[in-house]
């Protein structure tokens, strides 16, 4: 099956098989069908979104409340996902992939609702994410890139970050009822 699931319930690997020949390459990068039934409900994307970040840019984490299909076309990103639903048992835990037109990094990503996604630029890096529902800055939020609780091993400690996304708060100051961060 081309829909794998990952540890974090919501967060799917989408990958198809590349057809090279001489010419170049083709590949599939999702059907509606696999998605809607590895999700288990029925998947409508309503707004297609085109980044390109110059190399050390990271942004996010974002978390919105609609669903994404991510994918990186040219460039080479690290992805990280990471499941800031306080009531979730995979709370505070995270998953990185490496996206992009190297070999063995053209998956894309399905990202539910609710969980947080960044990513980090290698170099320059064109950045496709469809999303389920027409943008609205309402109902937006993130989490600090460097979270101690998410705890990710970024490739730089010193990236280029928006303002926004440098002053994003902790999840320890998010959910403080929740009690499962780490000392600090």
């Amino acid at each position: 099956m081309p829909v794998r699931s990952t540890p974090i319930t919501g967060l799917f690997i989408v990958s198809w098989d590349l057809v090279t020949d001489d010419r170049g390459f083709f590949r599939q990068t999702y059907q509606h069908n696999e998605i809607s039934a590895a999700v288990g409900r029925e998947l409508r994307m309503r707004q297609g979104n085109h980044s390109r970040s110059a190399a050390r840019v990271l942004r996010g984490f974002h978390t919105e409340p609609w669903d994404k299909l991510i994918y990186v076309v040219r460039g080479l990103a690290t992805c990280v996902v990471a499941d800031v639903r306080p009531d979730s048992p995979t709370f505070g835990k995270s998953e990185s992939f490496l996206l992009g037109d190297e070999p063995g990094s053209r998956d894309r990503i399905f990202v539910s609702q609710g969980l947080a996604n960044a990513f980090y630029c290698h170099r320059e890096t064109d950045y496709l994410n469809d999303v389920s529902e027409e943008f609205d800055p309402n109902g937006r939020s993130g989490v600090r890139w460097d979270d101690p609780t998410l705890n990710v091993a970024w490739p730089d400690r010193d990236p280029i970050l928006s303002a926004a996304d440098r002053d994003q708060p902790l999840l320890k100051d998010l959910f403080p009822a929740s009690g499962r961060f780490i000392a600090g």
